[in-house]
């Protein structure tokens, strides 16, 4: 099979609202799609060739699948849990790559998806890092903003004067609520409303999660992780129900 099938078949998958890949591969795409890929080999075969998408498929989602920037964009990070807490001390595959994060509430043994979306739920850039990498550490990296001018908004995790003033001068400015313990700032009413959508991203990463499946605890290694994040990223993150904010 080429990489290009292999990409279409894993990005139908996870758009498709399948549950399990084995039986989707099996029963729906063996059966009923046969025609549309000649050259399907088995389920354990597929899974191996699956690996080989680690350099082609963030190409592809780069170069083809990214959205164009607008005007409003905001940016978040949701963590990307690979064990049950119990299980952190004995956990081997994701040694050395995952990292422990903390949420409001619990600790985790996770990655974290940053995403930049724009007003129509469609995704600008995203980054996956450790668990215990600061939400606001890609947004100091030059390729995770690239293309993104004037207004970018975020929740309270991402203030930070020295940020802000260096975003500023690259041309962006970060749009945050204020903590109850720092000094009221005035804010344009645009601002405020603008603050009051975050909303959205949050839930392009409630459907990443419960529709295409990005996060769960069946990994086996490293590329299947990547392969998988890559390819479920991507189909739902374009919510076409959802009218630009204006």
């Amino acid at each position: 099979m080429s990489d290009a099938e292999i990409m279409v078949i894993l990005i139908l998958f996870h758009s498709g609202g399948f549950r399990c890949f084995k039986h989707y591969y099996k029963e729906y795409v063996y059966k009923y799609q046969k025609h549309l890929f000649p050259r399907l080999v088995s389920y354990n075969r597929f899974v191996k060739l699956e690996k080989e998408l680690l350099l082609p498929l963030p190409i592809f989602i780069k170069k083809v699948l990214l959205r164009t920037c607008t005007d409003i964009r905001f940016v978040d990070s949701t963590p990307l849990r690979v064990c049950r807490n119990q299980r952190i001390l004995i956990h081997k595959t994701f040694e050395g790559f995952a990292g422990r994060g903390k949420c409001p509430m619990i600790w985790f043994f996770d990655f974290k998806l940053h995403l930049i979306i724009n007003d129509k739920g469609e995704t600008l850039n995203f980054m996956f890092t450790p668990g215990k990498v600061d939400d606001r550490e890609p947004l100091k990296q030059g390729r995770f903003l690239e293309n993104i001018k004037r207004k970018l908004c975020a929740d309270k995790g991402y203030i930070g004067q020295a940020l802000f003033e260096n975003l500023f001068l690259n041309g962006i400015q970060l749009v945050t609520k204020v903590k109850n313990n720092m000094r009221n700032s005035l804010m344009s009413i645009a601002d405020k409303i603008l603050l009051r959508k975050m909303a959205l991203i949050e839930i392009v990463n409630d459907e990443l999660k419960d529709i295409a499946q990005i996060e769960h605890l069946r990994y086996r290694s490293f590329s299947n992780f990547i392969t998988n994040s890559l390819s479920a990223s991507q189909p739902i993150v374009s919510l076409k129900r959802n009218p630009p904010l204006k």
